[in-house]
């Protein structure tokens, strides 16, 4: 069965069509169906979603407008908002992954929340980790996140609350397999050279060099390396100096530093072996120095 809506202001119309399988044929639960429709969508834009968004987070989450207003939008909104969330960054967060909206507070957003505590991370850094990425809450604790935070553990970072921050500073790396692309990652930095103080430097202050794909980002980069010159003892020197020399784009970042060291500084390859930092600062401060 299809249910039109029509939602708008100021003369605006915003004709909606949205596909309810509906088992009864009934004209009141029609009716019901496209009344609770008008009051999620009038919801939606009282919190702060613009109007013209709405159309296309309904269109990722057809269901946030079946869902109960008082069960389900409004408990978790709230719950969010009493995380220390600006009202804008929770309609941010809704119109990136209208999902957030369709899971129970007590059943998934309350134990999720409690993991994190354990972890060590504030309330308020709760509140912006979930918001900058509403996916977790997506997430399994003991299939995903548990797994995570054990792969992490394993590389080093062992004093208490430090796993909490690395997932505070990305919370990105928690949407990754450790399986597929953390422990491949993890293992060819380590074939590179790196020693196991140097995977615990990447994992507390790079980690997003452990998310990114070993083919197609970090080999790469090591290979445009050598061809450039610089001997493997050289390049292991770099990585552990400056980890995210790995993942900078070659064609942006590596390619022209390495220009610019040579052919305007008159410097030689092996000199900047000693000084990683070089493939961390812009090259147009540098020019103005």
């Amino acid at each position: 069965m299809v249910v039109l809506v029509s939602c708008g202001s100021s003369g605006i119309k915003v004709l909606m069509i949205i596909a309810f399988r509906i088992c009864s044929k009934s004209a009141s639960l029609q009716n019901a169906q496209a009344e609770r429709s008008s009051e999620n969508w009038a919801y939606l834009k009282s919190i702060g979603i613009q109007e013209r968004k709405l159309p296309f987070v309904v269109s990722k989450c057809p269901k946030i407008l079946t869902l109960a207003l008082h069960e389900n939008l409004i408990p978790t909104v709230e719950c969010l908002t009493t995380l220390g969330a600006k009202p804008r960054e929770v309609a941010s967060a809704i119109a990136k992954f209208p999902h957030i909206l369709s899971h129970s507070v007590e059943e998934k957003l309350c134990p999720l929340l409690g993991f994190f505590e354990a972890l060590g991370i504030p309330q308020k850094q709760l509140g912006k980790m979930i918001l900058l990425n509403p996916r977790l809450i997506s997430y399994s604790i003991e299939a995903k996140l548990s797994e995570i935070v054990k792969f992490l553990a394993n590389l080093g970072p062992s004093r208490e609350g430090m796993i909490g921050k690395v997932l505070v500073k990305n919370p990105f790396i928690m949407g990754y397999s450790v399986d597929k692309r953390l422990r491949p990652t993890a293992e060819f930095l380590k074939s590179v050279g790196l020693t196991e103080q140097g995977l615990q430097t990447v994992v507390m202050n790079f980690p997003e060099v452990l998310c990114r794909d070993v083919g197609k980002i970090l080999r790469p980069n090591f290979e445009y390396l050598k061809r450039s010159g610089f001997e493997d003892g050289q390049i292991t020197a770099l990585v552990s100096g400056y980890p995210p020399i790995l993942i900078k784009s070659i064609h942006n970042s590596l390619e022209p530093r390495i220009r610019y060291l040579v052919e305007v500084m008159g410097r030689r390859i092996d000199e900047v072996a000693d000084y990683p930092d070089f493939f961390r600062h812009g090259l147009k401060k540098r020019v103005e120095r």
